[in-house]
């Protein structure tokens, strides 16, 4: 098998990896904030338990979380997800990487100093309007670092979904090596992340020198 046709063959896993980085994405990041407000609550209990669930999800591989969400519903309840595996993929990425978002998001939100909200109380803000229009855009600013090395973990991190075979990119290329005894799609696949990661870091890049006035 010609290079090119390796390329193209991988190609078509391509979307299905795009797939799975911008879904976890787009439910990882509000649901990873939502946690980390239960996990600064005042009730010792709702944190205690939040903290307990991080522990766990931050504790144990991300591919035994795939593998427990996409086959754990068949063999407890007798319910089938695993159809559709970019369902229970989808939910197992976007709860693991909630975990980590949180207590990046949590680091952020400690760190800011209590003066600021003070002084928003003085000025007739209340709880809400202070987080929204001061608190997070500094706390974005100053945890945009740590998301966006974890942003480029998922890209890599996408080709967990080979364990549960779903078809993205890494997949196809492991099931052309295996058939071709070639290396070759290993180094391809390589390519491909190599690529997206740059393009990620050149996204976060621009929007964190967007940011820049709040220097």
């Amino acid at each position: 098998m010609s290079l090119v046709t390796i390329i193209l063959k991988m190609s078509e896993g391509l979307g299905k990896t795009c797939a799975i980085f911008f879904l976890t994405l787009l439910f990882s990041v509000p649901l990873g904030m939502i946690v980390s407000f239960l996990r600064m609550s005042k009730n010792k209990v709702i944190s205690g338990i939040t903290k307990f669930v991080i522990s766990v999800l931050r504790g144990t591989p991300l591919m035994l979380q795939l593998l427990a969400v996409t086959y754990g519903p068949h063999y407890l309840f007798g319910a089938d997800i695993s159809r559709n595996k970019l369902i229970p993929v989808v939910i197992a990425f976007s709860i693991n990487y909630a975990a980590y978002f949180c207590e990046i998001y949590r680091g952020g939100i400690e760190s800011m100093s209590q003066g600021q909200y003070e002084a928003a109380q003085v000025l007739g803000y209340t709880k809400f309007q202070t987080f929204m229009k001061i608190i997070l855009p500094q706390v974005v600013k100053r945890i945009l670092p740590s998301m966006t090395n974890e942003v480029i973990t998922l890209v890599k991190d996408t080709s967990i979904a080979f364990t549960v075979s779903y078809q993205e990119m890494f997949t196809i290329g492991k099931q052309i090596a295996n058939s071709q005894t070639s290396f070759t799609p290993f180094l391809v696949a390589g390519v491909f992340y190599y690529i997206l990661n740059g393009i990620v870091g050149f996204a976060m890049g621009r929007f964190e020198k967007a940011l820049d006035y709040y220097k």
